[in-house]
């Protein structure tokens, strides 16, 4: 849900933060007084900036090492405050001082302190690679403290890379290392970020055992902002095991410690979280007043993203109440912090929730255009992760190509000393001419064959890339490209006579469905994103058992699949529809010891689609049957919505019936038929329905 959005972030600017390194015995007193405000800003930033610019001006004659570290805690105090601009500058400063006095101790300082700037900043690449440089420097040191934070911050980087097991390595092994230290900090900090990474790996006992010791530490460290984090660390592992008045219980554990520090950040993301969790329990009332609460604090504490996950809270709870303009009102703004952020994964999760609310609340054409919205930055984000995995493949072909070439260099410059020295050997010994030349011949003539084996072996690379290319890599069906370019070579349009055509029942005809998998998101925020692959590879094998080799089976985007089939008996597309529906909703998956069924609601008709006796281009085509598919979404799910035909055309126009079908079938323009699967969770307002295949005409047609 919402709250669970903005906490990560908060959580990890609080945890991920450079640890005071230690300090010759002369910079003692200093050093306490900086570690003292260092951990006082993780919780209370602006009061933590307020003193250390006042002890700024007294260390400017101290060592290095003390001015570095009052850099570093300026530095992320400016970043906990937004001012990130002003925390790179200071970062930058700290590595400049550490190359200059050759020093590996601030310099890793300094790159981990950029390194939270630039996550700060949304640099998520550019962040993980200092953190990476920053730990290679940290281990080549003697103080543990910071070798212990590079190794935390390591491993949070490749967890948020999905790089589970090498995550796993290096925060096990910076929870060994901190145990070797006396101050119990260290060790607070790496329990706190292991048990996050178990609960994000679904480990969810592990990750309570880990909280168990977290809290004991935390304990000894007698901080209350040490005990919060703790807290909002178990309120996370609670809400995966479905524990929810445990989860609660450490919320409002949590808000009483933040209060106490006077931690507004810390007060405001706790604030959402109760919100949420009295939205997943329906009580509106309390999801309205912890979310106006939240919203305040947030807005005097100037944390945007924890105002935005306050204002959709307090959207769903007034379009539960049935209250939907200001439901909506509220959720628009909500919305317009993520599409400023650019936050485009958050987003299709915020507008999913948007549509799934505007349903319950009634308002059937607000659900779909959310719903709409939501497709569509789900297929950008299907194709830009499609082009990102071309991207990467080609970028290892390039890679293993240039190693090819600098191989081939290395032995070509090779080749070359050896001629000067048979020049050199030319002079002295007449007689060792021949055997030179031979050796030379030789080496040429491996060098020859190895080139003709490379180049032999880039063709290959290349017909695989090809292959790949059109081919989606975890269900192994075409992908929208193919589809794309397959539609763009081929003209399919129908060039037969219309009066034939039509007058013929059993005529041959082509046919595209558009199919959509029903309640996706739950399958994946219930079971994992692993749950929800199995399902995509088991509905992308149900269509190859319900359809022929020759029919063009495509992974449209995310959970869509498109199905193009050539030639079929126009009466028998309907059945086709039919035999999708029940294929898929007949199956069930066993994952894990839980049984997961599925439904999808389909789009379909034949195809060409002929208006007026001029056939519609495929990409108009298949627009249209992705209007028919949300019809089936927006009148129940688990059925299929198919356009047969169009009526009366002469009085209305193509464009019209783009902009609105259901408005356009209503008004007599175009002829639906509705396919119902087993068990449907509603039923249209379809007339009746005493069998599987309905035809829908309206109640009154109109004429324009």
């Amino acid at each position: 849900m919402a709250g669970k959005r903005s906490s990560w972030l908060i959580r990890w600017l609080l945890t991920a933060c450079v640890l005071a390194p230690g300090f010759a015995r002369a910079d003692a007193a200093l050093n306490a007084q900086l570690a003292q405000l260092g951990e006082y800003s993780r919780f209370v930033p602006d009061k933590a900036l307020a003193e250390l610019l006042k002890i700024q001006p007294t260390i400017i004659n101290e060592t290095a090492g003390v001015r570095a570290e009052l850099l570093t805690q300026l530095s992320l105090t400016r970043m906990r405050l937004g001012q990130n601009d002003a925390a790179l500058i200071l970062a930058d400063e700290v590595i400049s001082m550490g190359k200059a006095q050759n020093d590996k101790t601030i310099l890793a300082k300094g790159m981990l302190a950029k390194a939270y700037v630039l996550f700060a900043l949304a640099d998520v690449k550019a962040a993980h690679k200092l953190a990476f440089e920053a730990e290679t420097i940290a281990n080549t040191t003697s103080d543990l403290p910071l070798r212990v934070q590079a190794i935390i911050t390591a491993g949070q980087s490749y967890a948020e890379q999905g790089n589970f097991p090498a995550a796993l390595g290096k925060l096990q092994s910076s929870v060994d290392l901190a145990r070797q230290i006396v101050d119990p900090l260290p060790l607070a900090t790496a329990l706190n970020a292991l048990a996050i990474l178990y609960n994000q790996m679904r480990e969810l006992d592990k990750g309570f055992a880990v909280l168990d010791e977290l809290v004991a530490v935390s304990s000894k460290l007698n901080s209350p902002g040490r005990m919060a984090l703790a807290k909002d660390t178990e309120y996370g592992l609670a809400i995966e095991a479905h524990q929810p008045k445990r989860a609660l219980q450490a919320l409002i554990d949590e808000l009483e410690l933040a209060r106490k520090l006077g931690a507004q950040r810390i007060i405001a993301n706790t604030l959402v979280n109760l919100s949420d969790s009295y939205l997943k329990e329906r009580d509106y009332p309390r999801t309205l007043q912890y979310g106006n609460e939240s919203l305040a604090v947030s807005r005097q504490s100037n944390d945007s993203a924890t105002e935005a996950t306050a204002l959709v809270n307090i959207g769903q709870a007034y379009l539960g109440q049935g209250r939907i303009e200001e439901g909506k009102k509220h959720f628009e703004a909500g919305l317009a912090f993520y599409e400023k952020a650019n936050s485009k994964p958050e987003l299709q999760g915020v507008l999913l929730e948007y549509g799934q609310a505007l349903e319950r609340a009634g308002d059937l054409a607000g659900a779909v255009s959310a719903y709409h919205r939501e497709r569509t930055l789900s297929n950008e984000l299907f194709e830009r992760q499609r082009q990102q995995a071309v991207l990467e493949l080609q970028e290892k072909y390039d890679t293993e190509k240039k190693q090819r070439q600098i191989e081939l260099l290395r032995r070509d410059n090779q080749v070359k000393g050896a001629e000067l020295d048979n020049r050199r050997l030319q002079q002295r010994v007449w007689w060792l001419l021949a055997v030179v030349f031979a050796l030379a011949a030789v080496i040429v003539g491996l060098l020859y064959r190895k080139v003709r084996h490379a180049n032999a072996q880039l063709e290959v690379k290349n017909l695989e890339l090809k292959a790949q290319s059109s081919l989606d890599p975890l269900t192994m069906l075409y992908n929208r490209r193919h589809f794309q370019d397959f539609m763009r070579e081929h003209n399919h349009l129908d060039k037969r006579d219309p009066e034939k055509r039509t007058l013929h029942g059993d005529d041959i005809v082509g046919a595209l469905f558009l199919l959509d998998v029903d309640h996706f998101k739950n399958v994946n925020d219930t079971y994992g994103h692993a749950a929800g692959d199995v399902v995509l590879k088991m509905i992308a094998e149900n269509l190859r058992i319900a359809l022929r080799e020759t029919d063009m089976i495509v992974r449209w985007g995310g959970e869509e699949f498109l199905a193009f089939l050539p030639a079929i008996p126009r009466h028998g597309v309907d059945e086709i529809a039919r035999r999708i529906l029940t294929g898929i909703s007949s199956q069930s998956i066993l994952y894990q010891d839980h049984v997961i069924s599925v439904n999808v609601s389909v789009g379909f008709a034949p195809f060409p689609l002929i208006p007026a006796d001029t056939p519609l281009p495929w990409e108009r085509a298949v627009n249209l049957v992705d209007m028919a598919l949300y019809l089936a979404k927006a009148h129940g799910r688990n059925r299929a919505y198919g356009v047969r035909g169009f009526e009366n055309f002469s009085q209305t126009s193509m464009e019209a019936i783009e902009q609105d079908l259901e408005r356009a079938w209503r008004a007599g323009f175009v002829d639906l038929s509705v396919v119902l699967g087993g068990a449907p969770e509603t039923h249209p307002p379809t007339p009746s329905e005493h069998s599987n295949v309905v035809p829908l005409k309206p109640a009154v047609k109109s004429g324009h």
